[in-house]
């Protein structure tokens, strides 16, 4: 086990929920959806930490996200519930905090959490290449982690699970059948066995990087991020790409201005209770005032718009209006 992890992640955490209590905090919002991107949860779930991969249960009721350190060498799931109508103070999960674990993501039901992790698996203790992992709910948390079988996770890296209403399953990877140097894979769930995965096509892959997508719960749309297309606004973008009559994914549009920026924009999901599209950027002030005192930097580095991961929301129908105008 890894002590100093465990000694590592309540501190971090208690820094993050120190400065809630010393500036005015914004509310979780997570009901109103909003003509332009929009910081979520300002000093409550975006800090001046790294925060990322926000997962929100079926009933609207639970959030779970990834909280690193500014350079990500330690990074948890940490989770937020409703309760009497208010989110309580978030905790890491009671299955995190010794490994790198990441990338959320709910079951149609709420009940099973799947999410990325650098932990052993197979009782291989030397491996620390990231898998897939899913947690059920349990009466007093989360029950052990299991692994998906070999059919999926690898000795190379598996990234960001996200499940269609049938369970198929969507996944970042690098793999000799893949299109580019990182791709997007389905994996088809048939009779309880996931089947052999397949790189997703080339309206969605390229040459270039694919990685972190979300697919809509009759697979019918899809958002992801890429990095190195030539429409490229910077770090790395969100691209949607939607279904044509014949059940086949249309060309993949980039999100352009009204959502990315000229730094990594990803880890996309959407909310379908609500329509609201959320993902994570590591954009920051873009005014920056000449620095004529250190203190002025102390305040720039302990703000939320720091240039590390926040969390944002927009909605959906907005970004589908433009995705349709082109």
């Amino acid at each position: 086990m890894n002590f100093k992890s465990l000694f590592f992640l309540p501190l971090l955490l208690a820094s993050c929920l120190s400065a809630t209590k010393e500036i005015p905090s914004h509310p979780i919002d997570i009901k109103t959806k909003t003509t332009a991107v929009t910081l979520l949860g300002e000093h409550i779930l975006s800090t001046p930490l790294y925060e990322r991969d926000i997962a929100i249960a079926p009933k609207g009721n639970q959030i779970v996200y990834t909280l690193a350190d500014y350079k990500q060498t330690m990074r948890c799931l940490v989770t937020t519930t409703l309760e009497d109508g208010k989110w309580s103070t978030p905790q890491i999960l009671n299955i995190s905090g010794t490994f790198h674990d990441i990338e959320p993501f709910f079951s149609d039901t709420g009940n099973r959490l799947y999410f990325a992790s650098n932990r052993p698996i197979y009782n291989d203790q030397s491996r620390r290449d990231y898998n897939i992992w899913y947690s059920d709910r349990a009466h007093d948390g989360w029950a052990d982690p299991i692994a998906l079988d070999s059919t999926i996770n690898t000795k190379g890296d598996e990234f960001f699970p996200s499940l269609s209403n049938k369970g198929h399953l969507y996944f970042t990877a690098t793999r000799d059948n893949g299109v580019g140097k990182e791709d997007i894979y389905r994996s088809e769930y048939r009779n309880g066995v996931y089947q052999n995965p397949e790189a997703l096509p080339t309206a969605i892959n390229s040459p270039a990087f694919e990685f972190n997508a979300y697919i809509s719960p009759n697979e019918d749309l899809i958002i992801f991020s890429s990095y190195g297309r030539q429409d490229d606004l910077g770090g790395g973008d969100l691209y949607m790409s939607l279904k044509d009559k014949k059940g086949e994914w249309k060309a993949a549009k980039n999100l352009g201005i009204q959502v990315n920026s000229d730094r990594l924009d990803y880890c996309p999901f959407v909310d379908w209770n609500t329509n609201i599209l959320y993902f994570t950027s590591d954009r920051s002030l873009k005014d920056h005032k000449p620095l004529h005192h250190i203190d002025t930097l102390k305040i720039y580095s302990n703000s939320s718009l720091n240039g590390f991961g926040n969390l944002y929301k927009i909605g959906l129908d907005e970004v589908l209006k433009t995705y349709n105008q082109d």
